[in-house]
């Protein structure tokens, strides 16, 4: 693993070297750009300060580039050996298992009990990964980033994972270009590094509007799709609530070769909500009548049991049972060993 400390200002060339590290962490007083504010000024005119253009906010909102940022330079080598317990020396070992005390079969009943009762309701999707993690202990990277979509490291029975989820308090957990970016990376270096992944769904669908397809959603959202479909590591995801159309496939479905894949009984497995299936389906329809049809939908489809019937879903199980079910499908899944097929390149869609 190659982790970068930036302490101080890095500046042109040697601030690319940021952008080759696997993970950085930043002091709060640190700044880094390969454009400086002189030559901003000299060639479009616009006054900026150091800090504005490359301090810690930009780079924990605007681009990505700090993992973790720290206040002092005291914290630094702390932040680094947090990072570090959870990888392995190389890409040829396995990241070390920890010593933990918390039971495996422990219940999860209040993982269940965070999602709310409406289906449009937001809720914080990292306290139902603490909850069902050893010790509720969640390292979170790259937070400010493109916060609808979390990820971050934690260990089940003493296994570093890396954990991605969407964040329903954002976005309504919906895929934009930016999280996109940032699921890919993270799963890329998980599966770099033999970390198993952990992926917990609730999300809508991709986030809509013209700025966003012109900007290249279509090439840009697929970056997410490639990544886990090359990922050879243990894979096991959790459908928590929505999971709808290409935000389906792209969050780690068994048609990209998720290894077991579980939902919870409020799981919703759709082409669309019901509303907007049934203003296609039943376009004509009287608006008295639409209400009928949009109950009969979410009846008949928003739940996961069509999906378990096809083979979607392998088993749908109690919130309660979620720890104890993921650290089971881990120790099954700690043997696994998958070669990609040999090639001299492949062809990401950056």
């Amino acid at each position: 693993p190659i982790l970068a400390a930036l302490v101080g200002p890095a500046v042109s060339g040697p601030a690319l070297l940021l952008g080759l590290a696997d993970l950085v962490v930043m002091t709060s007083s640190s700044y880094a750009y390969v454009s400086g504010p002189r030559m901003v000024r000299q060639m479009t005119g616009a006054h900026i300060t150091s800090e504005a253009l490359g301090g810690v906010a930009a780079h924990q909102r605007s681009t990505g580039v700090a993992a973790r940022v720290v206040a002092t330079d005291d914290d630094v080598d702390d932040a680094l050996a947090d990072l570090l317990a959870h990888l392995p020396d190389s890409v040829d070992d396995e990241p070390p298992r920890w010593l933990i005390d918390d039971p495996v079969d422990r219940p999860t009943p209040e993982a269940g009990d965070l999602i709310p009762a409406g289906a449009s309701a937001g809720y914080d999707v990292r306290e139902v990964i603490r909850s069902v993690m050893d010790d509720g202990e969640f390292l979170e990277i790259r937070e400010l980033y493109s916060p609808n979509l979390v990820t971050g490291f934690a260990t089940v029975d003493g296994r570093p994972v890396g954990v991605v989820a969407n964040q329903p308090q954002q976005l309504a957990g919906t895929l934009d270009i930016n999280c996109s970016h940032k699921g890919a990376r993270f799963v890329q270096f998980c599966d770099a590094f033999n970390l198993p992944l952990v992926t917990m769904v609730d999300t809508s669908g991709f986030y809509p509007g013209k700025d966003m397809e012109w900007r290249g959603m279509i090439r840009h959202g697929a970056q997410l799709a490639f990544a886990y479909a090359r990922a050879t590591v243990p894979r096991v995801g959790i459908t928590l609530r929505k999971s709808y159309g290409g935000a389906y496939i792209v969050m780690d479905s068994k048609t990209m070769g998720c290894d077991l894949h579980l939902a919870w009984p409020t799981a919703e497995i759709a082409v669309m909500g019901a509303e907007g299936a049934v203003s296609i389906l039943h376009r004509r329809a009287d608006p008295d009548d639409r209400l009928g049809l949009v109950a009969a939908y979410e009846e008949q489809y928003l739940n996961p049991w069509i999906a378990a019937e096809r083979g979607y879903i392998d088993a749908v199980i109690d919130p309660a049972d979620t720890r104890r079910e993921l650290a089971a499908a881990l120790e099954v899944l700690s043997t696994k060993r998958e070669r990609i097929a040999p090639r001299r390149h492949d062809n990401l869609p950056l």
